[in-house]
């Protein structure tokens, strides 16, 4: 069952809920730069600069929170995401690594043919 702020279990992280989560780019992209930053490093949900209204923010990250990738924690007037790197690699073997391959490709900097 979910906490109080909305983060499963790492027991109940589901495929299809991440992947449904994956499946916007504007969410893929907060879980690529958290996954290229500091192994536990927290961001504000506005250091993203998503170029959306401050209500669509929320939803994104509340999916984000619900499908079991990132943990947010209230930090005065703002919220911390960190990525819950270690409890997706449990659940998902490799499905980071797949995300920073994927920013790599978009940015030129992987051969497709590899």
């Amino acid at each position: 069952m979910p906490d109080d702020e909305g983060h499963p279990d790492t027991a109940e992280i589901e495929l299809g809920r991440v992947l449904a989560a994956l499946a916007d780019p504007l969410r893929r992209r907060v879980v690529r730069e958290l996954a290229a930053g500091p192994r536990d490093g927290a961001r504000t949900c506005s250091s993203f600069a998503l170029p959306v209204s401050k209500a669509t923010v929320t939803y994104h990250f509340r999916t984000l929170r619900e499908a079991g990738l990132i943990r947010q924690v209230d930090r005065g007037n703002s919220r911390m995401a960190t990525l819950r790197r270690a409890d997706i690699e449990q659940c998902f073997p490799g499905l980071l690594a797949i995300l920073t391959a994927e920013k790599a490709e978009e940015a030129g900097e992987a051969d497709p043919a590899e």
